[in-house]
């Protein structure tokens, strides 16, 4: 039997326009990709957002669906183009055209992991590689474009906040002044959610005492770019935490500040839904 690729956690009663995805927390391994994989099981995790769903997890008493992958990101990167392969880990796969993250090994179907380790010792096949597309890829993708459809339909607008996290080493000292961000907020430089919404979701963090900076490092890969379409009422904004707020890197276990930091995440996407419903309230005036 297959295993289910996502967790979806539904509210009793959705009461705003919201949708919260996690795509790279996933850790449910399949043992076939264990004994393939040439690291072992901490270095294979390294590229996870570790456990942002169990930070999330409160979300669904705020009137908000929660969107958690299962799958982990080494196995397929839901953050991607299912047309995103690369011909270095598959086999028999024409050569086409590529982009950054596909040359950097971070395709749809990853071959490396943080900093740079490779996954395998070979290359897997493309009918491989269709299949893991096919059952882990496509189902989330139609499930997260349904909680957006079902969104709009019912309040005239659908915000998806995409929630990532990021290694402290990729981040340490790229803020102003050589400050860190601890929260980075990506809308692919303006192009997936309004400015406004921007502006009120990073006031919502700074409140809370976070350093937030836009757009760098990271702006919004794939599914920023897919469902973020501000002209339609449509947002897509991707914020990444910073591992170190919450996370052991090494051990890759929840730290001392964990359940600090889940009720800070619970209380910003609660005051962001009441900033997106007073939002809402007033445009209807």
């Amino acid at each position: 039997m297959l295993r289910k690729t996502f967790r979806l956690s539904e509210p009793a009663i959705t009461t705003a326009p919201l949708i919260v995805s996690s795509p790279h927390s996933g850790r449910e391994y399949d043992w076939d990709f264990l004994t393939a994989t040439v690291l072992d099981a901490d270095r294979i995790r390294s590229s996870e957002d570790a456990y942002i769903d169990v930070l999330l997890e409160r979300v669904p008493t705020l009137g908000v669906p929660l969107l958690a992958a299962a799958m982990p990101r080494a196995f397929l990167d839901l953050n991607r183009a299912p047309e995103e392969l690369d011909p270095a880990v598959i086999r028999d796969l024409p050569r086409g055209q590529t982009n950054p993250r596909i040359s950097s090994g971070l395709g749809v179907i990853p071959r490396v992991v943080a900093q740079g380790r490779a996954i395998y010792e070979g290359k897997i096949s493309h009918r491989e590689a269709r299949q893991r597309i096919d059952r882990v890829w496509r189902p989330y993708h139609a499930q997260l474009a349904q909680l957006m459809e079902a969104a709009h339909r019912r309040f005239g607008q659908a915000i998806l906040l995409d929630v990532h996290s990021m290694p402290h080493e990729a981040i340490e000292g790229t803020g102003s002044e050589g400050a860190t961000p601890q929260i980075v907020l990506g809308d692919r430089f303006g192009a997936s959610a309004a400015p406004d919404l921007m502006d009120r979701v990073e006031s919502v963090f700074v409140e809370l005492g976070f350093r937030v900076a836009r757009n760098t490092p990271f702006a919004g890969a794939y599914i920023a770019q897919t469902y973020g379409r501000p002209g339609d009422d449509r947002h897509a904004i991707q914020i990444e935490i910073d591992r170190a707020l919450y996370l052991d890197e090494v051990r890759v276990r929840p730290s001392q500040s964990f359940d600090e930091m889940q009720r800070l995440l619970t209380e910003a996407v609660a005051r962001i839904c009441a900033e997106v419903t007073g939002l809402r309230d007033m445009a209807a005036e």
